[in-house]
């Protein structure tokens, strides 16, 4: 009898501990440790811990994308890689290329589905070249943006406007209508900050220019100084020192939004992304949103984020990172986390779901992404992505500070350290390429 107690006890004790053996995972995600982003997703992580009992995830949240970047490499080489992160999705090309991250057929091998037939059956195409390099899928698109005109609908119709710029010269024409300098009121800002938001807005500015900010289909090339990107930067720096439209100075996001909520801006470039905090933080006016308006032709720059998978995990690792990825991409879960963020959701799905469905027809602005999806270009992702991002990015924050400085002399000087930086990568490329 005893020994039937013993043995039942240890076989309950075994069962317990299967039951409660979850995999650990890391899970990294920009946004800083406070904030109505980290408290979302908290809520996110916590509702898929209690859905099932295989898989517990762990929240890490690591600021913005440059800083999510650097600690997810840190981690990685300490012998501790997250097993998924929401990783700025122009990384994925650069972080393929100095093979730190996992092609996604690694994880997809736990499903019944590969991950190329998976991204190009069901996310939009505009997302697509973003998660592969040399025809490989290293990543999965979760949230996305593209840049895009809001506006103060109350100072267009005091103004007399009577809809929104669908081009550079009506932009400018009611810029200075909207400015009045007797009252600190600005026409337009566009972000110039090196935190990518500079860059971003200047890619989407050369493309509506006509032209190519990169190569999409070669990581070693940039088309800093060519003549729709100087264009693109003359425009810019005219807002200011010729039209007196835009103050002077580098702007970031933060003093744009604060200016627009206080009713002293009347048309603010910033990212579909913003849509929710934008929403919420109008009070005193009706808020506008419409497309980036055109020069040469519509275009816009998409943005945002996808998951990846560091090399280094194990194979129980891999498979509780899929479970946990095939969660955050669902239409359910993605398109509740495009209805709070602002960010359209990239999983097609997810807008035939009755709760996106509602959530367009009661608010139109949100379709206005979606809207500009056929005009969607990919983001730039070169080798060293982040430096080379940042050689024009300098470069443009002087032309915003320095109204004699030209235009053709930045995008020189941007062009000159860019190519240097890649060097390297376009020299192993040249020794691989068959004579």
């Amino acid at each position: 009898m005893r020994n039937i107690q013993t043995l039942t006890l240890a076989v309950t004790m075994m069962t317990a501990g299967a039951v409660a053996a979850k995999q650990n995972i890391d899970f990294m995600f920009p946004a800083p440790v406070d904030g109505k982003l980290t408290t979302e997703m908290t809520r996110v992580i916590k509702e898929f811990n209690q859905s099932q009992s295989e898989v517990e995830v762990r929240g890490i949240f690591t600021g913005n994308y440059d800083t999510t970047k650097v600690k997810a490499e840190a981690a990685a080489k300490s012998g501790e890689p997250p097993a998924l992160v929401i990783m700025s999705a122009n990384f994925t090309a650069d972080l393929a290329i100095k093979n730190e991250i996992l092609p996604m057929d690694e994880l997809f091998q736990y499903g019944n589905q590969k991950a190329t037939p998976f991204l190009s059956e069901n996310f939009w195409p505009a997302m697509r070249q973003n998660a592969q390099l040399n025809g490989v899928t290293y990543a999965i698109p979760f949230h996305n943006s593209t840049p895009i005109l809001y506006y103060n609908k109350d100072m267009f119709k005091q103004a007399g406007i009577d809809h929104p710029p669908v081009d550079w010269s009506e932009l400018l024409a009611d810029a200075k209508k909207l400015t009045d300098s007797a009252k600190g009121q600005w026409g337009v800002m566009l972000p110039s900050s090196n935190d990518d938001y500079g860059g971003w807005i200047l890619s989407a500015l050369t493309r509506a220019n006509g032209g190519n900010y990169y190569n999409a289909d070669y990581p070693g090339e940039v088309y800093y100084n060519q003549p729709s990107t100087v264009g693109a930067l003359r425009f810019w720096q005219n807002l200011v020192y010729r039209d007196k439209v835009m103050p002077a100075g580098v702007l970031n996001s933060k003093q744009i939004s604060a200016a627009f909520f206080s009713g002293k801006l009347g048309m603010a470039m910033l990212s579909t992304g913003a849509l929710g905090f934008m929403r919420e933080n109008t009070k005193d006016f009706e808020l506008g949103v419409a497309m980036m308006p055109k020069e040469i032709r519509n275009a816009v720059t998409i943005g945002g984020a996808s998951l990846v998978s560091f090399k280094g995990i194990s194979d129980d690792q891999k498979k509780a990172a899929y479970t946990f990825l095939q969660y955050l991409v669902s239409p359910k879960v993605n398109g509740s986390w495009s209805r709070f963020t602002g960010y359209f959701s990239p999983r097609i799905a997810a807008y035939d779901t009755p709760e996106m469905k509602e959530y367009i027809a009661r608010d139109p602005r949100a379709a206005i992404a979606l809207d500009q999806l056929k005009f969607a270009m990919p983001w730039y992702a070169t080798y060293e992505t982040v430096a080379v991002r940042q050689a024009m990015e300098n470069q443009l924050g002087a032309l915003m500070n320095d109204g004699k400085l030209t235009p053709e002399a930045a995008a020189a000087e941007a062009q000159k350290q860019a190519d240097l930086l890649m060097k390297p990568y376009n020299e192993q490329t040249a020794l691989s390429t068959p004579h």
